[in-house]
Formats: structure tokens, C-alpha cells, sequence
């Protein structure tokens, strides 16, 4: 049998953050543009890509400059075995310059401690910045009601 493990706090942060990169970087008709390859989707249909690692850095795992939209090729595979890493690099470059960059990757292995409060401040932060966004797109309440299907409207004299 199996038992699921409810979701830390830092899993939810991590999530969230993910999700408002791709929010906050997509056009009012909800595209974004991968930063890796250039490919242009939906927010929903792209990943939240970090950067620098967030398993090998508890200093820039959840700060937004560490955290775009990536497709899911350039997330996964390429990010490991591809070219991604190269890609990324050059966009984080010309976003942020060169010292920036640099001073990420000089403390990518700093210590940063977060305490449960932490997360709950994160999180709350990151689910206001959300709602901003959704707003912005004009979508209304959660995502989980707006990926749902979308019901059918019943027709007058149909039986329906």
C-alpha cells in the first residue's frame, strides 16, 4: 500500500514560485517565451525553471532571479545532457549582466537557513503576487477551476 507524504512547506513555496515566474513573464494572452530555446507556449503548458539547481542551492531556490519559463525539453533533458545550461547562462546574462550572474553563482553554495514561518511568508507573498497576475490575464478564482473541463452550456428545447 502506498502512503503519500503531504507536501513540505518548501515543495509548496517551490511550486508557487514556479508558477509565478511563468505567470509573471507571460504576455496578456498567457504565452511566455522559453528562455532556453526561444519556444513560445501557454504558462500552463511550461515549467518554472531554476537557474542555478534548487536541490544544490538553499540560497537562490526561491528567489524569482533564479526562475523562468522553460519548455519541458529544456527543463528536463537538456538541462542534464544538452545544451540548455549553455542557452540559459547567455538569457540570464543579458537579462540580469554579467555581476549579477556572476555573484549568483559565487554564492550558490551559501548556507540559507528558512524556518517554517519563512516558507508561510513565502508563500503567502508569492500567492498575492499570483493573484495580481491572474487578474492580470483575466482569470478568475484557482488554476485548479480554470484547468478544469469546461461544462457544456445546456441548450433550451434539447431536454438538456
Amino acid at each position: 500500500m502506498w502512503c503519500l507524504m503531504p507536501k513540505t512547506l518548501r515543495a509548496k513555496a517551490l511550486e508557487k514560485i514556479q508558477l509565478l515566474a511563468r505567470l509573471q513573464a507571460a504576455d496578456d494572452s498567457g504565452f511566455c517565451h522559453c528562455v532556453t530555446c526561444g519556444k513560445v507556449d501557454h504558462f500552463r503548458s511550461m515549467d518554472g525553471g531554476h537557474f542555478i539547481a534548487k536541490g544544490s542551492s538553499s540560497r537562490w531556490a526561491l528567489e524569482i532571479e533564479n526562475v523562468h519559463p522553460q519548455c519541458k525539453g529544456c527543463n528536463s533533458f537538456s538541462m542534464k545532457h544538452g545544451t540548455a545550461p549553455h542557452s540559459y547562462t547567455l538569457w540570464m546574462v543579458d537579462y540580469y549582466g554579467r555581476d549579477f550572474v556572476d555573484h549568483m553563482i559565487a554564492t550558490k553554495k551559501d548556507v540559507h537557513k528558512l524556518y517554517a514561518s519563512d516558507y508561510r511568508d513565502m508563500i503567502e507573498d508569492f500567492n498575492q503576487q499570483i493573484l495580481a497576475h491572474e487578474r492580470r490575464l483575466g482569470l478568475r478564482g484557482s488554476l485548479r477551476a480554470i484547468n478544469a473541463e469546461p461544462k457544456s452550456p445546456k441548450r433550451a428545447g434539447n431536454g438538456g
